[in-house]
């Protein structure tokens, strides 16, 4: 739903990378160019960001 504070297996803080990440691959990068500019190294921050589905506007139409 939303993208976790930290990694949740090394604990790494992602969080304040999720915008800059969106951005530019929604501006034509390779999602693997953009991981490699933000430092993103190890494999479980990078399966972090690529794997994220995106929902909290879905859910957010249910709230009471």
């Amino acid at each position: 739903m939303i993208i976790p504070i930290r990694c949740v297996t090394c604990g790494k803080p992602v969080a304040h990378l999720w915008e800059k990440y969106q951005q530019d691959v929604a501006g034509g990068k390779k999602p693997k160019a953009v991981l490699d500019e933000l430092g993103l190294e190890r494999y479980c921050c990078r399966t972090l960001f690529l794997t994220h589905v995106d929902i909290i506007d879905d859910v957010a139409r249910f709230k009471k």
